[in-house]
C-alpha cells in the first residue's frame, strides 16, 4: 500500500479497478523524439485552452515546458502571438539566458525572467504557466492566500505561496525572477501580489495548465464569496489535506487536462501544423 492507501499499482482513487475499461493512461516513450513531440503538442493545446478560457491580454502570458533531452532548454509560446494562433511550427526553444536556439519568433522578456529563474532554480519543475487573468490578478491585489472554501480550493491548501515583493513593477528584471523562483520551493502555485497567478508542475505541462485554470476559478469563487458579505464555512484542515492529496495531485491535474486536449485536438487540428 502507498501513502494514499490505494491498491498496489494505483496512483489515484479515480483509476478504475475493473479491467478493460477505457481510461487515460500516462504515456511511455521509446525515445526523446517521441517525448518532445508529446510535450510540444500538449504545450500548444495548453495555449489553445488558455485562449478558450479568455486568458489572453495583449501579448502577456507565457507557458513553458522543458525539453526532455536538453533540460536546460525549454519550449515556449512566441512573443506577441495570440494563444489561439500558437501552433507546433511557431513554438520557440530557448535557454536560460534568453537566447532563442530554435524558431523564428522573439521571446517574451517577462516570460524569460520569471520562467528561466524558476526552471534554473528548480530542476525538478518541468512546466510553468502564467497569464494576466481577470480574477487571479484581482485576488493577487489582496496579497492574501486562498482559504479552503471548497474542495477545489483545497487542492491548493498548503500548496501555494504568496509573493509580496516586486509585483507592482514590470517583471523584466532578473531580481524579480529570483524572488518568484524562491517561492516555488515545494509548492505548485504562487499568487504574485499586484501581478497575478503562476503555476508550476513537476509532472507535465498538462498538470501546470489545468491547475492554472483551476486556480483562476478558485480566485473567482473567493471574490464572489467575499463580495457577498457572507462568512464562508471552511473545509476542515484534515479534510482539506485529504482533498489536496486525492483530488489535487499532479496526476489528477494531468488527468483533468486530457478531456481538454482531446476536445482541442478534434476541433482545432491546425494547432499541430
Amino acid at each position: 500500500m502507498n501513502s494514499l492507501n490505494l491498491p498496489k499499482g494505483k496512483i489515484s482513487i479515480y483509476q478504475p479497478e475493473q479491467e478493460g475499461l477505457i481510461f487515460p493512461e500516462i504515456p511511455e516513450f521509446k525515445n526523446y523524439e517521441e517525448e518532445r513531440d508529446y510535450r510540444k503538442r500538449h504545450l500548444v493545446a495548453a495555449c489553445r485552452a488558455f485562449a478558450d478560457h479568455g486568458f489572453d491580454y495583449g501579448f502577456a502570458g507565457h507557458l513553458t515546458v522543458r525539453d526532455p533531452e536538453c533540460p536546460d532548454l525549454y519550449w515556449t509560446n512566441p512573443m506577441a502571438v495570440h494563444f489561439s494562433s500558437v501552433k507546433m511550427s511557431n513554438l520557440i526553444l530557448v535557454d536560460h539566458d534568453g537566447t532563442v536556439v530554435e524558431g523564428n519568433n522573439a521571446l517574451n522578456r517577462a516570460g524569460f525572467v520569471l520562467h528561466a529563474a524558476v526552471h534554473h532554480e528548480h530542476p525538478d519543475i518541468i512546466a510553468m504557466c502564467h497569464a494576466h487573468t481577470l480574477y487571479g490578478t484581482a485576488w493577487a491585489a489582496t496579497g492574501k492566500s486562498l482559504p479552503p472554501i471548497t474542495q477545489d480550493a483545497a487542492a491548493f491548501f498548503g500548496n501555494h505561496a504568496v509573493i509580496r515583493e516586486e509585483g507592482g513593477k514590470v517583471a523584466v528584471e532578473v531580481s524579480a525572477g529570483k524572488k518568484v523562483a524562491d517561492a516555488f520551493e515545494g509548492v505548485r502555485a504562487a499568487i504574485h501580489q499586484n501581478h497575478g497567478i503562476i503555476t508550476a508542475s513537476r509532472h507535465s505541462i498538462d498538470d501546470a495548465a489545468f491547475w492554472f485554470i483551476a486556480l483562476e476559478r478558485c480566485c473567482q469563487q473567493q471574490l464572489m464569496i467575499e463580495s457577498s458579505g457572507i462568512e464562508p464555512i471552511l473545509v476542515p484542515e484534515d479534510k482539506a489535506k485529504y482533498s489536496r492529496e486525492h483530488v489535487g495531485s499532479d496526476y489528477i491535474g494531468w488527468l483533468h487536462f486530457q478531456p481538454l486536449y482531446d476536445h482541442l485536438a478534434r476541433t482545432q487540428p491546425d494547432m499541430f501544423s
